[in-house]
């Protein structure tokens, strides 16, 4: 599981791994599954492929980690336009738009400024955004998302009028003070990750899978900590689960709920890493929030490339992902 209660790990934004795909069926499921029936047998046994699709989060067992940008508080006073730009932004951003554009860093070897540029255009975010002046530092931490989030701010606030520039700080115990000295005056930001760690308390947890009333918990930490935080964007990197397309094809399912339905038989393997089975928002939440039950776990990795190579070649049915990874660009 990615631990960012205390440090945003890099994301493991792999490169896709062409797997040996057989059939639909070819390991060993049979046909064609009726949607949102109960199934029987080995229904739901893994299905190889090469596309990976996640399935909806319907009862928000994890916590909202939307992107949302972090202004120190006395930058943000001295200059609206500032926010107002950066929630220009969040109004345009989503989850599949960042795992385009980390698909083209990370895989298409595109630099994050030429993506961000391509975006900008297509999305009209060189426009409408006014009344900058003034120099900007915008923080970004070493990884690949942070890095496009971060030049993604920095042009829409030079277009919006200010001298804005990038500057990687790191993790988030050297950048977050950074940012509340005024070191830096901007930084894209995970909402349920920074709201826990502001609170520091590791005995409680604020942040849920709801984005309002998270901001609502978020606020008040903010403003003793001199931050403000903008609108929160649609565009989420939290865990996630996936299987392949052929897969939810053939069963029928989107959502993690149409996956307990369909799947009553036990049949699922489930593949990640070794905490899995303990960690509450992983094999202990599937089977209490949804009512999941597993043939048997697998141990791989926290989202990356040996988890993601087992759902594509069938050793598992699903497995733990983080849900902007660029492997999950539809091909």
């Amino acid at each position: 599981m990615r631990a960012r209660t205390r440090i945003i790990a890099p994301l493991a934004l792999a490169v896709a791994l062409t797997a040996a795909c057989g059939e639909s069926g070819s390991s060993g499921t049979g046909g064609d599954a009726e949607a949102g029936g109960s199934a029987s047998g080995d229904t739901c046994a893994p299905v190889a492929g090469d596309q990976l699709v996640v399935l909806e989060d319907d009862k928000q067992l994890q916590n909202a980690d939307n992107v949302i940008p972090a202004v120190n508080a006395a930058a943000a006073a001295a200059n609206p336009a500032l926010l107002e730009a950066l929630d220009a932004v969040s109004a345009e951003l989503t989850t599949e738009d960042l795992i385009e554009m980390n698909a083209a860093v990370d895989v298409e070897r595109q630099s994050a400024e030429e993506v961000v540029a391509a975006y900008i255009s297509d999305k009209g975010l060189d426009s409408g955004v006014t009344g900058g002046s003034g120099p900007v530092v915008v923080g970004a931490a070493d990884f690949t998302e942070s890095q496009v989030l971060a030049t993604l701010y920095a042009d829409v606030l030079t277009a919006a009028g200010f001298q804005a520039s990038v500057q990687t700080v790191g993790n988030r115990e050297l950048y977050l003070p950074a940012l509340q000295r005024g070191e830096i005056q901007a930084f894209p930001e995970y909402l349920a990750t920074v709201t826990e760690f502001i609170e520091a308390d590791d005995s409680t947890e604020i942040a849920s899978g709801d984005v309002d009333a998270t901001v609502e918990a978020l606020t008040p930490l903010a403003e003793g900590a001199g931050l403000v935080f903008g609108e929160p964007a649609a565009a989420a990197d939290q865990n996630a689960f996936a299987v392949t397309q052929e897969f939810a094809d053939q069963v029928g399912v989107t959502t993690l709920s149409e996956l307990a339905e369909a799947c009553g038989d036990g049949s699922l393997t489930l593949g990640g890493p070794g905490e899995c089975p303990e960690r509450p928002a992983c094999q202990p939440g599937l089977e209490e929030t949804y009512g999941l039950e597993f043939a048997d776990f697998q141990e791989f990795d926290a989202g990356g490339p040996l988890t993601k190579a087992a759902i594509q070649q069938g050793e598992v049915s699903i497995g733990l992902v983080f849900s902007s990874d660029g492997a999950l660009a539809q091909g």
